[in-house]
């Protein structure tokens, strides 16, 4: 992995490298709902989902998959990563449901949605919500 670890400090990422975390229903296979886990087991990867995660797990990327799943369904969801080849670091579960996202950090976030197929990521200007900041 491309970390660097300083003191038993948190790990740091060398230049270059993200930390990517990926949704899985509707964004890597079909959406599958919580509700309904033994489609879980037998839907089918988007093809270029796999290859791209996989090149940029290979590029030193730090690659996890952050889903709505809950806790009770982690193991099929390893499983089912497993079986079809995916590279990953880790799997968190529990995102919250419904989308309408805005995620607040003390580190640069940049999101992409997911429309319809992965490819390598290009640079675009969009307008975004931000904090106002103090007058100077």
């Amino acid at each position: 992995m491309e970390l660097e670890y300083i003191e038993h400090i948190s790990p740091i990422l060398k230049d270059g490298i993200k930390n990517y975390l990926i949704d899985i229903d509707g964004t890597i296979t079909d959406d599958v709902p919580n509700e309904e886990p033994e489609r879980m087991v037998t839907c089918e990867p988007y093809p270029d989902a796999l290859e791209t995660i996989n090149k940029w797990y290979d590029e030193g990327h730090q690659i996890c998959f952050f889903t709505s799943r809950t806790e009770n369904l982690k193991q099929i969801t390893i499983d089912w990563l497993d079986k079809h080849g995916f590279k990953y670091h880790s799997v968190l579960c529990g995102k919250p449901r419904g989308g309408n996202y805005h995620w607040i950090d003390n580190h640069l976030v940049r999101a992409t949605r997911y429309k319809g197929r992965f490819t390598d990521l290009v640079e675009k200007q969009v307008t975004i919500e931000v904090f106002k900041e103090d007058e100077e």
